[in-house]
């Protein structure tokens, strides 16, 4: 099983949740991350995603940020979006409806937030940084208990 989890820059959301998502699952999964724009491609995550991933003992500091590519519509089992634009620019990327079938919604695995969005952390404090990552734990402990429950 190979999940990539998808924001804008891959320095703040898909960071942290890559990082959280390894906590959780055994070895024989793969977790990686992306984002949709190549602007900050090579750079590391966001020293305060770094920092608040640390103060739950992950360390996502040896990342780095690359863009969502067309191999990874193959390579990939699952891939999660933090936003609905986000959401939006991977389905465009996609070639054909199995590729489609891949693409969702971080949050939905939660039900009740459906249509709801993972906040974007960059523009604000350690405060919204750790609200993030406690949202993404929350979807990645959905997540596991979902690919435990169809195993």
């Amino acid at each position: 099983m190979k999940i990539l989890m998808v924001c804008l820059g891959n320095i703040c959301r898909s960071p942290l949740a890559e990082g959280i998502m390894k906590t959780k699952l055994p070895d024989n999964y793969a977790v990686d991350s992306a984002g949709t724009i190549s602007m900050h491609e090579g750079e590391h995550p966001d020293k305060r995603a770094i920092k608040t991933a640390a103060n739950h003992n992950i360390d996502i500091s040896k990342q780095r940020s690359r863009p969502i590519t067309a191999a990874d519509f193959e390579n990939f089992d699952k891939i999660y979006c933090m936003d609905v634009d986000v959401l939006a620019d991977v389905v465009s990327k996609t070639k054909n409806g199995e590729q489609r079938q891949k693409v969702s919604l971080f949050l939905e695995v939660l039900g009740d937030h459906e249509n709801e969005e993972v906040p974007d952390p960059y523009w604000g404090d350690m405060k919204d940084f750790e609200n993030v990552f406690q949202l993404l734990d929350k979807g990645c402990d959905k997540i596991a208990e979902h690919l435990f429950l169809k195993s």
